[in-house]
C-alpha cells in the first residue's frame, strides 16, 4: 500500500517562535502559522477563511527560524503531518495534528517591511580569521540596496 505524507504551506507566523532544548541538547522550535484563503461564495460575495496550524522543527533549522522569524513574518514550510495523542488531567483522550518542518524558505524580505516580494541581496564574503573583525562592506556609491549582513550567510544552516 502506497502512502505519502507531504505538506507545502505558505503563511504568516501567529506568534514568535518558541525555542527550547530537549534533554539531549537538541533545539526544538514551535510556532503557529495562519493560512489565508480568499474566495467567492455562490452568491458572488468575497469571503476569507483562515486556518491555523502548529509547526515544530528540530536542530539547525529550529535555531534559524528562531533567529530570523517573528510574529507576522511570511514563511514557506515543507514538511509532514504528525498526530499527537495524550490524555488530559480529567482522563479525556486528546489529539492534535501538527506539521513537522523538514525545510523552509523565506517568502519576504526583512528590509522591505514585510511585502511578499523576494529581494535578492548581494552576499558578503564569508568571514575568515584575517577579516573576522573587519567592518562589513558598504558597497559602492552607485548601489541602491543596503549591503547584506555578513553574519547572515554563516548562520543559516542551508
Amino acid at each position: 500500500m502506497a502512502s505519502l505524507n507531504k505538506v507545502l504551506l505558505i503563511g504568516n507566523l501567529t506568534r514568535d517562535p518558541d525555542i527550547r532544548m530537549l534533554s539531549n541538547g537538541r533545539p526544538v522550535c514551535n510556532f503557529g502559522l495562519a493560512l489565508n484563503r480568499n474566495y467567492k461564495d455562490s452568491e458572488g460575495n468575497r469571503k476569507e477563511e483562515v486556518t491555523f496550524v502548529d509547526v515544530e522543527c528540530y536542530g539547525p533549522r529550529a535555531e534559524a527560524i528562531g533567529r530570523f522569524f517573528s510574529k507576522g513574518r511570511s514563511i514557506f514550510v515543507e514538511g509532514r503531518l504528525k498526530l499527537d495523542q495524550w490524555e488530559s488531567k480529567e482522563g479525556e483522550k486528546r489529539s492534535a495534528i501538527r506539521v513537522v518542518l523538514d525545510n523552509f524558505e523565506f517568502v519576504d524580505s526583512k528590509q522591505d517591511g514585510g511585502s511578499n516580494n523576494i529581494e535578492r541581496q548581494p552576499t558578503a564574503p564569508a568571514k575568515t580569521d584575517s577579516n573576522k573583525d573587519a567592518p562589513a562592506s558598504t558597497g559602492s556609491s552607485t548601489d541602491t540596496k543596503p549591503s547584506a549582513d555578513p553574519d547572515l550567510d554563516e548562520d543559516v544552516p542551508f
